[in-house]
């Protein structure tokens, strides 16, 4: 499986990614080929605008810049015109579904931002022929490298204010702070837009998890280059690229932990069940030994980025802890499937197609235990492999 992973230490533009994409070994001429599927201007014959493709540096590394060079007036457009010139192109049917994809992504947050329908939306600097190029140029680049999957680490989104059609705002501007929900973000201290719309709307769509580099037999890196020279740091956006070495599924999850010594232990099971329905992936406790001797429990909670303040606030809620302790943690996961057999739900857990485990679903296992005697554990069989009564207390999700 071939997979990229984006470095966004410096953020991300649409120009950057398609800059990477290039420096990586993406060729020009089939790229430049490919965007004249696109019916962007009404001249004809068809043509695209004029492409700035320049290797550059920055702070002595290497990396290509590039740039659209759109000449009088940026016209603005509605979604509708822009999948309109999406859908007619003669682009291959995944770079046209996700293109349309993203853009309507951008629309959502345009139209959540200024309190419109999504159809009276009108893209300003989204929907000049720049940004068109940018999003289909970055799926026409990943078709190109043959990208199964996409990855990215958390994303740097810069601090301060910056200038664009509706005033001064605020960085992350509200569209890209809107894009950007449930992705783990953070400000390194430099006063710039280091992440765009366009870059938010981007990997918010084709990335299957923020989080380390994934565990790859490197082929291909490049740098695309921003505008800014930051004193900081180089302004580049790396892209790594290789096969993928394990198949397991890999996320980012919340870790929400409290030390608690003065709480009646017969209330703990109650604060797990309210965690539970507030959406917590998992949720326990452990014995602690804490400062001047004293014995005291140990709160851990599971849970899903988006779930953070419905989980803070149950934990708050239903235990005595003054504070909690919050961190991401990476996770990999077994590729998990359900299939009915009899009366039980069995889980199927999958590395790289291959069955590594199965168990029973514990509310269908006691709910047969209690209806029958318990079968052998060669009693059900699936796919040819023994599937043994659940036993365990307890499994990582």
């Amino acid at each position: 499986m071939n997979i990229a992973y984006f470095d966004c230490s410096s953020g991300i533009s649409g120009n950057m990614i398609i800059g990477a994409l290039l420096d990586a070994g993406l060729d020009r001429r089939y790229f430049e080929s490919e965007l004249q599927k696109l019916q962007i201007t009404n001249h004809k014959p068809q043509t695209i605008p004029k492409l700035q493709i320049k290797k550059t540096k920055k702070h002595g590394i290497k990396g290509t810049y590039f740039d659209v060079m759109v000449k009088g007036s940026r016209n603005h457009r509605n979604l509708a015109e822009i999948l309109r010139i999406i859908n007619k192109s003669r682009l291959s049917k995944p770079v046209r579904k996700l293109s349309s994809e993203i853009f309507r992504q951008l629309a959502e947050a345009e139209s959540k931002v200024h309190g419109i329908p999504i159809n009276k939306v009108h893209f300003h600097e989204i929907g000049a022929a720049d940004t068109i190029i940018d999003i289909v140029g970055t799926l026409i680049g990943l078709e190109y490298f043959k990208i199964d999957e996409v990855y990215s680490s958390p994303i740097n989104v810069g601090s301060g204010k910056v200038k664009t059609a509706h005033g001064v705002l605020p960085i992350p501007a509200p569209a890209t702070a809107q894009l950007l929900k449930g992705i783990p973000i953070y400000d390194s201290g430099i006063k710039r837009e280091l992440t765009t719309p366009t870059g938010a709307a981007i990997i918010k769509t084709l990335a299957k998890s923020f989080g380390p580099l994934p565990r790859i037999r490197v082929s291909k890196i490049g740098s695309g280059a921003g505008s800014y020279n930051l004193p900081e740091q180089p302004n580049l956006l790396r892209i790594i690229m290789g096969e993928k070495e394990i198949q397991s599924e890999r996320d980012t999850i919340l870790q929400l932990e409290a030390n608690i010594d003065d709480m009646d232990p017969k209330f703990y099971d109650r604060a797990i069940a309210a965690l539970m329905k507030a959406g917590a992936l998992d949720a326990y406790v452990q014995p602690i030994r804490m400062k001047k001797q004293r014995n005291a429990v140990q709160l851990v909670v599971l849970g899903k980025l988006n779930d953070k303040d419905r989980l803070m606030d149950t934990i708050f809620t239903q235990t005595t802890t003054f504070g909690i302790r919050v961190f991401m943690v990476g996770r990999e996961k077994l590729n998990k499937s359900i299939v009915r057999t009899g009366q039980v739900r069995v889980k199927i857990g999958k590395l790289g197609g291959e069955i590594k485990t199965m168990a029973i679903e514990p509310d269908d296992y006691l709910k047969m235990k209690h209806k029958a005697p318990a079968p052998s554990p060669s009693a059900t069989s699936l796919s040819g492999r023994t599937c043994p009564e659940y036993t365990r207390t307890s499994r990582a999700r």
